[in-house]
């Protein structure tokens, strides 16, 4: 089971600057290990994680499994969207939801990112994660996308 982070309102001139501040918060939590903030920054830079949706942009950044300690997801919702490099493109996009993951098991990664990807092409699941208040941000996370995959297992 992830720890789900939530911060909203806050300001990121670059997505370095975004990815910095994910680093630091998940180091201070205790979820990850020294070597995270760099490992995600240096993924981003090979990997970028910005996605384009229907009518938003999402970015989930990552990076591998060894620098968990324990599984945790950091949910952000910037007071302004902040530019990302399309995962798919050399594009840069305006992201308005930073979907970080942290998990300790590669394969239970993959499995994540590919039920955010679907969950993430309804329009109104979006609509839901970026206009919901603050204090329900991490209850609406968990149940449309965390326990519908745990539903979906039994």
């Amino acid at each position: 089971m992830s720890q789900i982070f939530v911060r909203t309102g806050i300001e990121f001139s670059t997505c370095q600057h975004a990815l910095a501040h994910i680093g630091e918060e998940m180091l201070a939590k205790g979820v990850v290990h020294e070597s995270y903030p760099q490992a995600l920054l240096d993924r981003e830079a090979t990997f970028p994680t910005g996605i384009a949706l229907e009518h938003h942009a999402v970015a989930i950044p990552h990076c591998e499994a060894v620098h968990a300690k324990s599984p945790a997801i950091y949910l952000i919702r910037p007071a302004r969207p902040v530019s990302f490099q399309q995962a798919d493109d050399d594009k840069d996009i305006g992201v308005s939801l930073i979907i970080a993951l942290i998990v300790e098991n590669p394969a239970a990664q993959l499995k994540l990112l590919r039920r955010l990807f679907s969950a993430l092409q309804n329009p109104h699941t979006l609509d839901a994660l970026l206009t919901a208040p603050d204090t329900e941000l991490a209850a609406l996370f968990q149940e449309t996308l965390l326990e519908a995959e745990s539903c979906a297992q039994a």
